[in-house]
């Protein structure tokens, strides 16, 4: 019997179906596409990669016409008479099929930044061979800072192939000053991961209490000598997302951890987070007309203190900023700020915002622009850049590291993730991690933002 069951299993294995690679492009510049999901009639779905690649490999549809059903985020194909927004294709062993696709909001995407098989569709269709894998499934909410002529990140919980949620205290990565492959797609970031061991990331702030340690207010500041410190603000979790402490940590590079600095706030009664201004969020840079420089925090911005590590550990020169949790949009409508970043535009002479808006169309998807002549305003009209139906895009950074001040070019990225919505579908391989999105700031679109 033996002889008979390694006879089928060889059987099988020389029966493989050699996939067909479907690529999906931009209509109007001929870009791939990521994140774009295809579905058959009989249910199952293909997505694709940073490549805009899908290795259709399904032997059952080889050689016979097929139906795909064609979403994507922002991206969509026009109906047919029934509705129905897809493509017919014969799919072949090692052919190719190109979709073009329209883009129907201002931002472009260009790709996912973090998690595993970035190219695994283009890889199963032969390309990108080379693409090594980061040893992370998963990565919640992206901080970046210059220190030491290098690029730090850091990110949230963090997804482990053997665990969910495999890094509880932070993930950590250092990258070259401009490590984005490219501004247009294919595009990715190659990370040195703080490790464990080879190929194991490991947490990097671990606090003393129970509960995860996430960090915000990630930033490199000079002391009175002008030496440089890597700091950032720590809250302890504890159930529910409630913080149960905040305090302040600064980066050790012989340990490559941070460590504690102080704890400006521990939960006392039915109070949930500190009453006044702390260094929360993305840090933005001002000098004001009187000359004082200032750093700020939050977004809109809603603390500052001079910008030194001393300032920054000396909780009496911290001051609360004022700044509308609403604004205006282009179209005479309101936007209410769940989470923002404010960076500045060396090619508008302005700060931009990139605001997530509350509740708008989908309940954390909706990404706006606007324009300030200080981090403090006034704003101008909103103009609403990107969408995701019943998905979220949260905590949105502007990824200035990665291009010139002065560049026609804004690059911002959030957390992709269907939680906060009531979608039961989780993007395989996207869900929770990091997507990178484009702006052309010439963009006649994107005028009415304009003072």
């Amino acid at each position: 019997m033996f002889p008979c069951v390694l006879l089928a299993v060889v059987s099988v294995a020389s029966a493989a179906v050699k996939p067909c690679r479907i690529e999906v492009v931009d209509k109007e510049n001929g870009w791939p596409v990521p994140l774009v999901e295809l579905t058959t009639t009989s249910r199952v779905s293909f997505w694709t990669d940073n490549a805009g690649v899908v290795a259709f490999d399904l032997p059952e549809f080889m050689g016979r016409e097929t139906w795909l059903t064609v979403f994507s985020h922002g991206y969509e194909m026009p109906k047919d008479g029934f509705g129905y927004r897809g493509v017919r294709f014969t799919p072949e062993p090692g052919g190719t099929f190109r979709i073009e696709i329209e883009r129907k909001q201002i931002a472009k995407r260009l790709g996912r930044l973090t998690g595993a098989g970035l190219f695994a569709e283009a890889q199963q269709c032969g390309g990108f061979r080379d693409w090594k894998e980061s040893g992370i499934t998963g990565c919640d909410t992206v901080q970046t800072a210059l220190y030491g002529g290098k690029l730090h990140w850091i990110w949230g919980d963090t997804d482990l192939p053997g665990y969910p949620l495999g890094i509880f205290h932070t993930s950590a990565a250092v990258t070259e000053r401009r490590p984005l492959l490219s501004l247009k797609p294919p595009t990715a970031i190659r990370y040195d991961y703080v490790e464990e061991k080879p190929g194991v990331p490991r947490g990097v702030a671990k606090m003393p209490g129970d509960g995860p340690t996430w960090l915000s207010g990630f930033v490199a500041l000079p002391d009175r000598s002008g030496k440089e410190h890597l700091v950032a603000t720590y809250a302890k979790i504890r159930g529910k997302l409630a913080p149960e402490e905040f305090g302040l940590v600064e980066w050790n590079d012989r340990a490559e951890n941070f460590e504690h600095v102080l704890t400006f706030w521990e939960k006392e009664g039915d109070e949930k987070r500190p009453s006044g201004p702390y260094p929360d969020g993305h840090p933005v840079f001002w000098k004001d007309d009187a000359g004082k420089e200032w750093l700020y925090f939050n977004g809109p911005p809603n603390f500052r203190c001079p910008p030194t590590y001393e300032a920054w550990k000396d909780r009496s020169t911290w001051e609360k900023v004022d700044n509308p949790r609403r604004f205006k949009t282009v179209d005479g409508g309101e936007v209410e700020v769940a989470s923002a970043a404010v960076g500045w535009s060396g090619h508008r002479e302005r700060f931009i915002m990139i605001l997530q808006e509350k509740f708008g169309t989908s309940a954390f998807g909706e990404v706006w622009y606007l324009e300030g002549a200080t981090p403090q305003g006034p704003w101008g009209p909103a103009v609403k850049v990107a969408t995701h139906e019943n998905y979220t895009f949260y905590n949105i950074q502007i990824d200035g590291w990665l291009t010139n001040p002065d560049d026609p070019v804004l690059l911002f990225e959030g957390t992709y993730t269907h939680t906060f919505t009531d979608n039961p579908e989780q993007t395989p391989r996207h869900d929770y991690n990091q997507f990178l999105y484009r702006l052309d700031l010439d963009d006649p679109k994107l005028k009415p933002a304009r003072r």
